[in-house]
């Protein structure tokens, strides 16, 4: 566990301790052995206590040839992530990270995709709220379509909301270098104007820009406006489709959102959502916007911690079928946090334990192993299921599971 004393990190560590089957072997890792001991005591546990240097590379592989599994907390991860990439490569270790910053995936993409699938090392990006609910929320409905209609969705809404969490440094220093560096190069802002920006040589997918005005999510009623994290999302979603040999086709358009209560709003937050990443391509403007903003290793205490919970309903709708399928993806945990890190903790176990046979590559969540994984976060209290139709039967998402075993 890479960044353990962190602000992430030490909530990871805790999930960790809390649920670890009886004999399981795992270690806090870092720099300072002075804070990771004490880290150990505070949550009572057995871990063991690794040390590293971020960009150290031989201390880096002497890191990843003591475990299977490395989990990392620690970004930005275009400023932090490369080297342990290269590291767990080069010792042969699976590793899951939390990063939602997509230049830096396709970098990963590119260097490590090829030596990855060659020595069947396992490397997951995006295993937080950035992006599971999306990824495993499309899998599911997809396979839900299939079962019912014999056909895959072709236009797909993700609606997010309602929902509350906060933010901590972390997650806003990852933000400020994405938005640094599409500010500083023309060739960044053409590669995140590219849906296919994680799918190196595929045919275009059907793409539209996303209207900055409120619209009514189709069969709920609700106002809804452009979701900041979409840009990760849509990316991420389109790389799980290109690993698993494109099972619902190419020519699907998934699009998400953000639920808002009125017109107005939905408005405003469209505004913001358009117009805030211009104003923060000013250097100086980001620098200034930074001293109010949480610092890394900081973030939400944890009365707003216990307060945060997300609900999300993906919505998709087949050629020829008047009924829509709609999964829903929720929690009573704090997104960003506390369910992120039970996401990061389960995609982790799941490469430990060995439940997952997935081949080797720069891989997504629901690449890795979707039925399986959504077993494991419903007892980890994030469930992701299907939406009883309208005349009342249902599609569990055993039977969802079963089928995607039986097509591929």
């Amino acid at each position: 566990m890479w960044g353990a004393t962190g602000y992430t990190g030490r909530l990871l560590a805790a999930a960790m301790a809390q649920s670890a089957p009886a004999g399981f072997r795992w270690a806090l890792a870092g720099r300072d052995r002075v804070r990771l001991e004490a880290l150990r005591r505070e949550l009572g546990c057995d871990a063991e206590v690794l040390l590293a240097e971020a960009h150290d590379q031989v201390s880096l592989v002497a890191l990843a040839r003591r475990t299977r599994v490395v989990a990392s907390t620690v970004g930005p991860y275009a400023q932090h992530g490369t080297k342990l990439v290269a590291a767990c490569l080069e010792a042969g270790s699976d590793y899951a990270d939390l990063t939602g910053e997509v230049l830096w995936m396709r970098r990963c993409v590119d260097a490590f995709d090829a030596p990855a699938r060659a020595n069947g090392v396992r490397l997951v990006h995006a295993c937080g709220f950035d992006s599971v609910p999306s990824d495993l929320g499309l899998w599911l409905l997809q396979r839900t379509a299939l079962e019912r209609h014999g056909r895959p969705c072709r236009r797909v809404m993700h609606v997010f909301g309602p929902m509350s969490g906060g933010v901590s440094g972390g997650t806003v220093a990852s933000g400020m270098t994405l938005l640094a560096e599409a500010a500083d190069d023309p060739g960044a802002r053409r590669a995140l104007a590219d849906p296919d920006l994680l799918v190196p040589g595929a045919a275009p997918s059907p793409h539209a820009r996303e209207p900055w005005w409120p619209q009514r999510a189709p069969g709920l009623g609700h106002w809804t406006a452009p979701f900041p994290m979409a840009a990760v999302n849509t990316r991420v979603v389109r790389r799980t489709r290109a690993l698993l040999g494109e099972p619902w086709g190419h020519d699907v358009r998934y699009r998400e959102r953000l639920r808002v209560p009125s017109w107005p709003l939905a408005a405003l937050v469209g505004i913001g959502v358009s117009v805030v990443p211009l104003m923060l391509a000013n250097g100086l403007l980001r620098r200034w916007l930074r001293r109010w903003l949480p610092r890394p290793g900081e973030g939400p205490q944890a009365a707003a911690l216990a307060r945060g919970f997300f609900r999300t309903t993906v919505i998709g709708e087949v050629d020829g079928v008047r009924e829509r399928v709609l999964v829903r993806v929720t929690s009573d945990l704090d997104p960003g946090y506390g369910a992120t890190v039970r996401m990061l903790r389960e995609v982790c176990m799941l490469l430990a334990l060995g439940e997952s046979d997935a081949a080797g590559g720069v891989l997504t969540p629901a690449s890795l192993g979707a039925a399986r994984l959504l077993e494991r976060l419903d007892a980890a209290g994030i469930h992701v299921g299907v939406v009883p139709s309208e005349d009342g039967s249902a599609s569990p998402r055993d039977a969802a599971a079963a089928h995607a075993r039986a097509v591929g």
